[in-house]
């Protein structure tokens, strides 16, 4: 540089994102105070307060667990593992053939029916398997039949995108190797798709039987059957010392099936 000529300072921001910077953070911190001050417009703070000691009573009630009543949860563990289990299997049987139909590289028609398969993927990804629950309760009465196909209209969605997306990530070179011999579409789809969408297909499936398992632990609350609905009873007469029993069943039933899930996807992937 000339002797005399003006300096320039290296500057990792320029004056306008410096400017645009601080004007993002003082919406974002503007759109963060107004939300709190939606949320906590009804709050009553002296209950907040007082949430740590009535934490507190709550837990010394919970003590010791009432190691009795494990017997009576026998019975509600096993209709939640039927709830789950069968729930994920009608969810999967159902999810199989909407996946093909979504698949771009699969489905009969682009314009028609791939929205509609994506539409049923999308209505049952959007509501919960306790809304599902509340509604069937409402409309089928109470009871295990509730849970399982509130369980199951909950699995379709999921298991019809991932597979779908998988379908759609095949190598092509393979099925056109098959259509090449003169196979037909279901020949196609049997020697070709099927062989490179088994693994995925188990590990998504074993995957939503371990979601469904503590998903299906909560139904009861809403009369759809199993643990949740002594949950509920207990709960409800303020019986603590069993509601610490139950929560323990859950643990270890979510442990187990965590487990089973992992060596189930561990084998097949």
């Amino acid at each position: 540089m000339m002797p005399g000529a003006d300096a320039q300072t290296w500057r990792f921001r320029s004056p306008k994102q410096h400017l645009m910077r601080w004007t993002g953070w003082f919406w974002l911190i503007a759109l963060t105070v107004f939300c709190w001050n939606l949320m906590t417009e009804n709050t009553i703070w002296a209950f907040v307060a007082d949430a740590p000691r009535q934490a507190s009573d709550i837990g010394g009630r919970m003590l010791p667990p009432r190691w009795g009543y494990l017997s009576d949860l026998w019975q509600p563990l096993w209709d939640t593992l039927n709830i789950a289990t069968l729930g994920t299997l009608i969810g999967v049987i159902i999810a199989i053939p909407v996946a093909f139909l979504a698949a771009g590289n699969t489905t009969p028609s682009r314009h028609f029916v791939r929205p509609l398969a994506l539409l049923i993927i999308v209505t049952s990804r959007s509501i919960n398997s306790l809304i599902w629950a509340l509604l069937l309760v409402a409309i089928i009465g109470p009871g295990l039949l509730a849970g399982i196909i509130a369980i199951a209209l909950r699995s379709v969605g999921f298991v019809a995108k991932l597979l779908y997306e998988a379908i759609e990530e095949i190598d092509e070179n393979q099925v056109e190797a098959i259509r090449a011999t003169g196979a037909s579409g279901i020949q196609v789809i049997d020697y070709g798709i099927v062989p490179q969408i088994l693994p995925a297909f188990c590990g998504i499936s074993v995957f939503r039987w371990d979601i469904n398992i503590r998903e299906s632990t909560i139904l009861g609350l809403v009369g759809a059957g199993g643990l949740g609905l002594q949950l509920q009873s207990s709960l409800s007469t303020l019986a603590w010392n069993q509601v610490t029993v139950i929560f323990l069943v859950i643990l270890a039933t979510v442990i187990a099936s965590e487990w089973v899930s992992a060596k189930v996807r561990q084998a097949v992937l």
